[in-house]
């Protein structure tokens, strides 16, 4: 693990000649070794990567002393060269596997690609060489799914064919971009299994970049820590996470939410203000020429639960146990769900027309991905407004400015924001322009569809912090959907755990995530990564 294999020296990238996004770094990577490049999105990680491989776009100007893999220096190679270097000697892994892979090529396909590229083998051999990738990342029954396209597969699954592309060239270095940032805890912990297994195969060593500072914790042998393109910190794993010497890292380490926040929780008992009795969320699956229903899929399968005025119930499970499911269908968003659903005493389930609009006020959403939830050609300020507009036309004009100005004071935005596009503002940003849209009709109950996800831990804590701060100025409700069980240790009072559709598990905060009943719920909290000390 003494031989250096990466070396980069002095290496500062800017972006037409004026915006420098790395700034004079240096660092190494061992043989064997796992590395990790650790800080907020915006610092720098992922172009630091994408410069060593020179896949930069055309407005990049990168500049190095030196940027060498064993003793070849890859500043002085030409691109034809690299192309040789890059799948083969350096793998990557990039963050969303789904924009990666090529929609209209099979699985199969696109891994002989690069078997292709850099071997000069039989047909049979490349296929036989597919086969045992896709047995080494664990996809199942591998010869059925050399067919099948992108689309076909799960979000864990996509990642294992990654890998397996990333590994085809055998390569001595493997950079794994953000690989298991919006996986649920118990798939991310199988992914992480897997590239640690496979390290320990073939040798290779693996460059980590993540804002995870508990799964680095447990991954990395040496840890730099990045802020505003500089590395502020380098150092042994332990020495990183123990004994941190700069602010930055230790503000890092500040954010990261903690199991142990559940324990402060002191359960009040309130009026329920949402209660939902045997919902359910059903899609019939046709077969045969006439398409007759054949059997149905139980997305959301007899589900029962309430949320007390002001609190906050947290919604956690696996991705496909129906959790999104079920919160779009309370709100009438996508069809098929049936059962009891109530809001403040008022029953919705027969309610259509003027009466359904208006209790649509008392309830709204915050999704995922806010730029997906935003039109981008729309101005900040008519985004906030449009459910104004929709819900309360009596409202006048010059009142929706000044509600507009009220609420993005509220979630802690410049006013001037009302005059911006989407696009102008960071991942955090938009959320909380989110959050502001949810509370301009002055809702009763917000769902918080994973809002934190694919947050870094800083920004994350903010908004748990601004969620947390309006529901105790506002006293609204949040059914809280995730399957971060820190979070949820952080903002819920309540946990329903759901699994197949059917909630398994049903409690406080404090004894779900400390007293566990049932072996799901247990199994989850035994993947949550945690902070090697």
């Amino acid at each position: 693990m003494n031989t250096p294999l990466l070396s980069v020296e002095n290496l500062s990238v800017t972006f037409n000649h004026q915006q420098t996004v790395v700034d004079d770094i240096s660092f190494v990577i061992h043989t064997g070794e796992t590395f990790a490049l650790v800080g907020e999105s915006g610092s720098g990680k992922s172009i630091t990567a994408l410069s060593v491989l020179r896949l930069l776009p055309n407005n990049a100007q990168i500049k190095a002393h030196a940027i060498c893999l064993h003793d070849d220096n890859l500043i002085k190679r030409a691109e034809f060269e690299l192309c040789k270097i890059r799948g083969r000697r350096i793998g990557l892994i990039f963050q969303d596997p789904m924009s990666s892979l090529n929609p209209v090529m099979t699985i199969g396909s696109q891994i002989e690609e690069v078997i292709k590229i850099h071997f000069s083998l039989s047909k049979k051999v490349i296929k036989e060489r597919v086969l045992q990738l896709l047995q080494q990342v664990e996809i199942p029954e591998p010869e059925q799914r050399l067919k099948d396209y992108p689309h076909q597969l799960s979000g864990g699954q996509r990642q294992r064919v990654m890998i397996a592309i990333a590994l085809a060239g055998q390569p001595d270095l493997l950079i794994a971009d953000e690989p298991t940032t919006s996986l649920d805890v118990t798939i991310q912990a199988q992914i992480l299994t897997l590239l640690k297994n496979i390290q320990q195969q073939t040798g290779m060593a693996l460059w980590l970049i993540s804002h995870d500072l508990a799964l680095v914790s447990t991954m990395a042998d040496r840890v730099a820590v990045m802020q505003h393109g500089k590395i502020v910190e380098t150092g042994p794993t332990k020495t990183i996470f123990n004994q941190p010497q700069h602010s930055y890292t230790r503000k890092l380490l500040n954010a990261l939410p903690s199991m142990q926040s559940c324990l402060k929780h002191t359960p009040q008992e309130k009026p329920p203000l949402f209660q939902v009795n045997n919902f359910y969320c059903y899609y019939p699956i046709k077969k045969g020429l006439f398409k007759r229903i054949v059997d149905y899929v139980r997305a959301v399968d007899g589900v029962s639960f309430k949320i007390q005025q002001g609190k906050t119930l947290a919604l956690v499970g696996e991705s496909g146990c129906g959790k999104t499911t079920l919160g779009k269908s309370l709100l009438n968003l996508i069809p098929g769900g049936n059962g009891q659903v109530s809001i403040d005493g008022i029953e919705l389930n027969n309610l259509n027309g003027e009466a359904l609009r208006q209790q649509r006020a008392n309830i709204q959403i915050v999704f995922q991905d806010p730029f997906s939830s935003m039109n981008p050609r729309m101005l900040i300020g008519d985004i906030i407004t449009e459910g104004i507009r929709a819900l309360h036309p009596e409202i006048k004009s010059a009142e929706c400015k000044t509600r507009v100005k009220q609420l993005l004071q509220q979630v802690d935005l410049p006013t001037d924001s009302a005059l911006r596009y989407p696009h102008e503002f960071s991942g955090g940003q938009r959320q909380r322009i989110c959050i502001a849209r949810a509370l301009a009709v002055n809702p009763k109950l917000i769902v918080c569809d994973e809002p934190t996800s694919a947050l870094d831990v800083s920004v994350q804590a903010q908004i748990i912090q601004l969620l947390k701060t309006l529901q105790r100025e506002n006293g609204l409700s949040y059914l809280f959907i995730t399957h971060d069980l820190g979070v949820v240790a952080e903002i819920a009072d309540e946990v329903a755990v759901m699994y197949q559709g059917k909630i398994i598990e049903y409690g406080t905060v404090k004894q779900v995530l400390t007293r566990p009943e049932h072996a799901y719920t247990k199994k989850l909290l035994s993947a949550v990564p945690v902070l090697a000390t």
